[in-house]
């Protein structure tokens, strides 16, 4: 049994949905999958030469979370950058629970959500990296839930990825354990509206991403990336925090007039097709 799993990149909080609102993104890591004898693990790409090639490496460790517990050959091409608030781990781990559910031979279901969202603690990247869409993600008690959405076809998201790394853990460090009741007021209105943006009326794109809760929290962490985005919004330009950061996501088209040095801009698709297996023999 051979195939190749494609999965994207994701976006995750696109302003005012922490932990809650996700997008797809065209950006796509390649995992040839074979069962063997054994275990074997080739890396090209985003990682390579720093990622672990034994049963630590998270695409074998999803593998094993969902249920395939025999040899694999993993031959890796990683375009995504890590580290950098495009969800690369989160890719990594769908990624590996598709494989696992291919050899085993089950359809993803709604415990591929779950069994990807325990990883990470929340269910925003895996949800978009596994639906692909606009996805909105919550948790009810032990079990994690998400819904997918059909984004519009206006929206046109722009990543301006620096060369800094970032990772959850330190980023979330820097967040308060409490908020004012207007801000969390702010953060719910806001959020319930990038709905409607992202799915109906980008034209509203720029209230909906506006934030109160992590972004300037986190600024000391990528005071160049607040900057950008501080530059880019007074000047109409919806834009964000992707993720834990230090990316940038903006929609639209950037002004010449805002300083993008040490950024590397892309202008990306919107996936609507989540993960996907394909067989190779």
């Amino acid at each position: 049994m051979r195939f190749l799993v494609s999965v994207p990149a994701s976006t995750a909080n696109l302003g005012s949905g922490f932990d809650a609102l996700g997008m797809a993104l065209g950006l796509h890591d390649e995992i040839e999958v074979a069962a063997a004898d054994g275990l074997s693990i080739t890396v090209e790409g985003a990682g390579s030469g720093d990622v672990p090639l034994d049963e630590s490496h998270l695409v074998v460790r999803a593998v094993r979370a969902a249920g395939y517990s025999g040899g694999l050959a993993l031959k890796c091409r990683n375009v995504i950058p890590h580290a950098r608030g495009l969800g690369s781990s989160a890719a990594a781990i769908v990624a590996g629970v598709a494989a696992g559910f291919t050899l085993t031979g089950r359809e993803l279901d709604t415990d591929a959500l779950q069994i990807a969202a325990e990883f990470e603690g929340h269910a925003d990247n895996a949800a978009a990296s596994l639906y692909g869409g606009v996805v909105v993600a919550w948790s009810e008690g032990e079990r994690y839930r998400a819904v997918r959405m059909e984004p519009d076809a206006r929206v046109r998201p722009v990543v301006l990825i620096p060369s800094q790394e970032s990772s959850t853990k330190t980023t979330r460090g820097l967040l308060p354990a409490e908020v004012p009741h207007a801000d969390a007021a702010h953060a719910a209105g806001r959020a319930a509206l990038a709905v409607h943006a992202l799915t109906s009326d980008p034209t509203v794109l720029l209230a909906a991403t506006e934030d109160r809760l992590h972004q300037n929290y986190r600024e000391p962490a990528w005071p160049d990336t607040i900057r950008v985005i501080n530059d880019l919004r007074k000047l109409g330009v919806p834009a964000c925090v992707s993720g834990a950061g230090p990316t940038v996501i903006a929609f639209g088209d950037l002004p010449s007039e805002v300083d993008v040095h040490g950024f590397d801009v892309r202008r990306l698709d919107v996936d609507t097709a989540g993960v996907r297996v394909r067989p190779l023999d």
